[in-house]
């Protein structure tokens, strides 16, 4: 049986008229009765008696029946789930970020993409890379944003945002009082430092050893936004992503590129193994429309 054939047995099963059939299909009589016959002649034995313009099931076809109604339920299941997933509105996405992007970059994608899909639905959590690895690897996450790329077999990398490192400088300090790129000869302002084992960390000291520049931190932090919080509260100055920096209080600190300029990118995570869903591919586009937002916002503007 051909699926129009299931569709139009059904309907007459449940209406017990070609009229009614025709109603619940919205189709017209004839066009019932022509697949009705059809399905009858490749069946081979007729699932009707026909009395008086009346039609009466046979025994092969109430068997056929039962079958047939499981069958029909779970039609209408698939399509509903199809159409639901067409507009995202069914699907769980998990998305986990390092705690710096969870901070900056998912509260604006989140309010654009809660928006346009008013019933998605979106599990949020924050972790650091070598754990988001693990994460996707065991399926607990479906993509993730770090700053890093762990250059892992098993994980997709796809750098959605590129930007610079910056310098956040305390108001009041010598660097906070002058405009334009900040090289790291310039520090005046005592530096809170990246710990040791930080991949951006690491880059900022290759970058200062470079230029013949071996600054000494008495206060290293793991978390860029701890940085960031202590050149609010005057402790000193630091240097960290752009998306740090989009979330910072600018009444208390001024941004300054660096001179050389230090690239950072934003990765896309995503096992290997596992295409993202149109719903989370939706969520990715407003991801990153929000990292570019984050990156204009900190576009030096003249004092």
């Amino acid at each position: 049986m051909r699926l129009r054939h299931i569709e139009v047995f059904h309907a007459v099963m449940q209406a017990g008229t070609i009229s009614g059939a025709a109603q619940l299909l919205h189709i017209s009589q004839p066009a019932v009765t022509k697949v009705l016959q059809h399905c009858e002649l490749q069946l081979g034995m007729a699932l009707f008696d026909r009395v008086r313009g009346k039609l009466y099931p046979t025994p092969e076809a109430e068997r056929l029946f039962v079958e047939i109604d499981k069958l029909n339920r779970d039609l209408v299941a698939i399509r509903r789930l199809a159409a639901n997933l067409r507009v995202g509105e069914t699907e769980l996405v998990r998305v986990v970020a390092t705690p710096t992007l969870g901070a900056s970059v998912i509260p604006p994608a989140m309010t654009r993409w809660c928006k346009a899909y008013p019933k998605g639905r979106c599990e949020l959590s924050t972790n650091h890379t070598r754990e988001i690895v693990n994460a996707l690897l065991l399926g607990e996450a479906d993509l993730a944003l770090s700053l890093q790329d762990p250059r892992h077999p098993g994980i997709k990398t796809e750098c959605i945002a590129t930007g610079t490192m910056v310098a956040l400088c305390p108001n009041g300090s010598v660097e906070a009082g002058l405009g334009g790129p900040l090289a790291v000869a310039e520090f005046d302002t005592e530096l809170i430092g990246l710990a040791a084992d930080d991949a951006l960390g690491s880059v900022v000291m290759n970058a200062c050893e470079a230029q013949g520049v071996h600054p000494q931190s008495r206060i290293t932090v793991q978390t860029y936004q701890l940085a960031r919080s202590l050149v609010e509260a005057g402790v000193g100055m630091t240097v960290v992503d752009p998306f740090t920096a989009a979330s910072s209080d600018r009444s208390k600190l001024r941004i300054r590129p660096l001179a050389p300029a230090i690239s950072v990118q934003l990765y896309l995570l995503t096992a290997a193994s596992a295409p993202l869903a149109q719903s989370a591919r939706r969520l990715v586009k407003y991801l990153g429309e929000a990292a570019k937002d984050c990156l204009e916002s900190i576009k030096e503007t003249p004092k």
